[in-house]
């Protein structure tokens, strides 16, 4: 009864905050009103400049590159500085019984396992770690537009660090590596025959390139679209911005380490296994 009693004060606590929160920026919005003056860019200037980066450049050492890659170099050295201190102080006091952290943690390395073990039956090891890290990127460099980190540009006004696969390179860079991985592999499984079955689907970079590109800049332009107009400013881009932005983490990283895995089990199948399976395959029609 004590237990159900505290749960309902936090909940009305709770609603209490949520309801006083949306009352603030309500009388906020009443205060201070909608922006009379003019924009300094149209909407098509703000949505070009999203994709293509030829005003808001920003500088590194001296050198004015995209966005995208400045929030590229942060976030690399952010996931590895996170892997070096899990596994100096945290993985060898893993338990038995397992905490709420090591359990996540168990979780996520078993769900990209257990995909390569089902799509990449022979030689698993590398591809497994492969999707593991590919997955975790793409996650955490889609919701880092989230946090709204700053940066100043060339220019000397400061902007919002995007997420890098919203830049066609980074996508780019993304969809080769998948594929030349996917290629050392046929190559190593099954030598010169591996790698021109791999060759053969030579639009695969373009599709995994273009399929990140593409989703990670829709979310981009929809949350642009929704802060470039005050009468939308206010509450609405947090919603969109949240939604969009788990969804295309979430399914882009699966969509990738799906593809990979699948693709990598393709070229490292043994020889003898599948001319097996296409004779069955013959029996059977």
């Amino acid at each position: 009864m004590e237990k159900k009693a505290k749960m309902s004060k936090r909940k009305k606590l709770f609603l209490m905050v949520w309801g006083l929160s949306i009352l603030a920026v309500l009388a906020g919005i009443i205060l201070v009103g909608f922006p009379s003056g003019g924009k300094e860019e149209s909407i098509t200037e703000a949505m070009r400049d999203a994709v293509l980066h030829e005003e808001n450049k920003m500088s590194l050492f001296g050198l004015p590159v995209n966005p995208g890659l400045i929030s590229a170099f942060l976030i690399s050295g952010i996931l590895l500085l996170f892997a070096l201190i899990v596994r100096i102080f945290v993985i060898p006091r893993f338990k038995n019984v397992p905490g709420k952290f090591q359990a996540i943690i168990e979780k996520a390395v078993e769900f990209f396992s257990d995909m390569a073990k089902g799509n990449s039956p022979y030689k698993t090891g590398f591809v497994s770690g492969y999707i593991f890290s590919a997955g975790l990127y793409i996650f955490v460099s889609t919701i880092f537009e989230l946090f709204g980190v700053q940066w100043i540009t060339t220019k000397g006004h400061s902007m919002t660090l995007p997420a890098p696969l919203s830049d066609i390179n980074a996508a780019i860079a993304m969809g080769v590596t998948s594929f030349l991985i996917i290629l050392g592999a046929g190559i190593v499984a099954n030598g010169f025959k591996g790698a021109l079955k791999v060759l053969k689907d030579f639009s695969l970079p373009i599709s995994m390139s273009f399929r990140l590109f593409g989703a990670l800049l829709s979310g981009l332009l929809v949350t642009e679209l929704v802060y470039y107009y005050a009468t939308m400013s206010f509450v609405l881009p947090v919603i969109v911005g949240i939604l969009f932005t788990l969804l295309h983490a979430l399914i882009q990283a699966y969509v990738l380490a799906t593809l990979v895995s699948i693709f990598y089990g393709e070229a490292v199948e043994p020889k003898k296994i599948k001319e097996k399976k296409i004779k069955e395959k013959k029996v059977k029609s």
